[in-house]
């Protein structure tokens, strides 16, 4: 655990956190990882507001830390954990760069053109941080609290069935149950009012800030958690099904 916060120390701000971020990025890489991804955090402009951000924020996934079902199920050990939650997302995978019309990330079509396949999945996140208390630099600098994201059935994204994502996404329902009861009730508009929305804005802000670090194609994108994030531990067993998106359920058990 980590006392303090980056966000205590003076001078440390958003852009020190991406310094951060991408000297941690180096360190893995040069201990025979690589980055494969990258996971948004603050996908709800309601928060960009009360924090003051003008976009949300990003950190990267690694080849260690992101993982695939055997069909639509899986298990999972977190070797240090210290205050997990996991939460259900879209993910997507990239088979282009995303070009947008102009800087602002509203272009979902354009998004979802660029994709190859979606996919529900599980993120487990963890907190080094007392009572969960962070800010977005701090968020950006500890991986994101980054610890797994487990991938289900992937769907190939074709073009003639755009149209359809795009009415589909903001609207689609997931029910989360733990050990068979159920939990909570999302939508997809708690990822910026679509994930597509949100993987169009990732994509705009990165270019913004890092221009020559564009997502690229291979890229996987965790667009956001669609409910709260709820607390997890050895032995849990998750399950998460999906209502109005052609997307199987999935389950998955820590160990």
């Amino acid at each position: 655990m980590v006392a303090i916060p980056p966000s205590g120390r003076p001078g440390f701000d958003l852009n020190t956190a991406y310094e951060v971020e991408a000297t941690l990025k180096q360190f893995r890489e040069a201990g025979g990882h690589r980055a494969v991804g990258r996971k948004v955090g603050y996908a709800n402009k309601a928060m960009w507001r009360a924090l003051k951000l003008e976009t949300l924020v990003w950190a990267h996934m690694y080849d260690d830390t992101v993982h695939y079902s055997d069909r639509n199920s899986a298990t999972l050990t977190i070797a240090h954990p210290r205050s997990l939650k996991i939460e259900p997302e879209i993910v997507f995978g990239l088979k282009q760069p995303i070009v947008t019309e102009g800087a602002e990330g509203n272009d979902a079509a354009a998004a979802l053109a660029s994709t190859d396949w979606l996919a529900v999945g599980f993120e487990i996140i963890d907190c080094p941080f007392p009572g969960w208390q962070f800010q977005p630099g701090d968020f950006v600098a500890s991986f994101g609290l980054h610890a797994a994201l487990v991938i289900g059935e992937r769907v190939q994204v074709r073009p003639d069935g755009i149209a359809v994502l795009l009415d589909e996404l903001p609207r689609f329902k997931v029910r989360m149950s733990k050990d068979g009861e159920f939990v909570e009730e999302g939508s997809g508009r708690n990822s910026l009012r679509s994930p597509a929305l949100c993987l169009a804005e990732l994509s705009s802000a990165i270019v913004r800030r890092f221009p020559t670090e564009p997502l690229s194609a291979g890229e996987i994108v965790s667009s956001g958690t669609l409910t709260s994030g709820h607390p997890t531990d050895r032995g849990d067993l998750w399950t998460v099904e999906v209502e109005g998106l052609s997307l199987p359920s999935l389950t998955l058990r820590l160990t």
